[in-house]
């Protein structure tokens, strides 16, 4: 009885201590989410008090939910329209966290390290370009045995931020992409099949023979998917990295507001498609206990969980974006 008795006893202190847990709920991008996944859970050993539930669900959704409220926070790699903004019901928040690259990653037999430029990748998406051993391609990569198998276009199915840079990148190095296209979270795409989410088009990616799709690094490095070294506004083929991101970084001018776009920067050695991830928060929160936390967490991601970015192929924010988002941080009341 006294073993009986003490089981039970445990189990309803385990359950106290559960209830005592304060949630914090997040939705949206999913190109930050391996980051995002370490920092929280990195985060519960310096705070055991808060738990954060973040679903990816694409960047659309997290703008979606944070302007309905139904989460505390928001997450978007493409910057909120001033239209969407004014929906909110009352002011709301860019506050920028890491920035990353988005890769042009593929399957074809023996799967090569391959070379494209911008009109040749918007060609592509465009459906304009249909088949592997085509000129524009081949050109690129001489010496390299690429078959003749139709190239199988895969992109994101819901609203996503890492769509959005992508179609900014295509915007800037294409005109026809710019005119029948455009840039948004969700477009119209002309040819290719969807993918739920960065996880869901490397998976199509990695089962579909012939397979061409973008993702953020992150998944195409877990997933042991090749990737394309992309020509730059300078003329210079660059391999996505941590350091190419960074210099694509270097070169961005950053507004108060900190919506930017950082595609086909100028620096020699910058890599074209990269973008910057922001998370959506309230400049007044509505709930006293979770706002406080949610500042508190705010803080550690800056002064700590920026150090784990590198390790996870994100580029940590310059020191002074750093200080200038601490301050908007450190203004959200609460």
């Amino acid at each position: 009885m006294n073993k009986l008795f003490l089981t039970a006893a445990l189990g309803l202190l385990t359950a106290a201590g559960a209830s005592a847990q304060l949630l914090i709920n997040g939705a949206g991008a999913t190109f930050p989410q391996p980051i995002y996944t370490k920092w929280f859970d990195e985060y519960a050993k310096v705070d055991p008090s808060v738990r954060f539930n973040y679903q990816g669900i694409g960047s659309g959704g997290g703008q979606k939910q944070i302007l309905a409220e139904t989460v505390d926070f928001g997450a978007s790699d493409g910057p909120m329209s001033d239209e969407n903004i004014a929906k909110a019901p009352r002011t709301l928040w860019h506050i920028p966290t890491v920035a990353g690259a988005v890769v042009v990653t593929y399957n074809v037999p023996g799967n090569p390290k391959l070379k494209l430029d911008g009109p040749t990748l918007a060609a592509i998406f465009l459906g304009k370009i249909t088949k592997w051993d085509d000129p524009a391609i081949a050109g690129q990569n001489k010496g390299v045995a690429l078959p003749s198998q139709d190239i199988l276009v895969v992109h994101r199915s819901d609203g996503s931020g890492t769509s959005f840079i992508f179609t900014d990148y295509l915007s800037h190095v294409s005109a026809d992409w710019k005119s029948k296209v455009g840039t948004n979270t969700s477009v119209d795409w002309p040819v290719g099949l969807g993918g739920k989410g960065n996880a869901g088009v490397a998976g199509q990616v990695k089962q579909s023979p012939g397979a061409l799709g973008y993702v953020e690094l992150a998944y195409a490095t877990q997933n042991k998917l090749p990737y394309a070294d992309m020509k730059n506004a300078a003329g210079n083929y660059i391999t996505p990295s941590l350091g190419s991101v960074t210099e694509a970084l270097a070169t961005a001018t950053i507004p108060e507001d900190f919506r930017f776009s950082m595609v086909n920067p100028p620096g020699e050695k910058a890599y074209p498609i990269a973008g910057t991830t922001w998370l959506l928060v309230y400049a007044q929160q509505k709930d006293p206990a979770k706002g406080q936390k949610l500042v508190e967490f705010l803080r550690w991601a800056y002064s700590d969980g920026e150090k784990m970015a590198a390790a996870l192929d994100y580029a940590p924010l310059p020191a002074s974006v750093q200080q200038r988002a601490l301050a908007r941080v450190n203004s959200i009341k609460f």
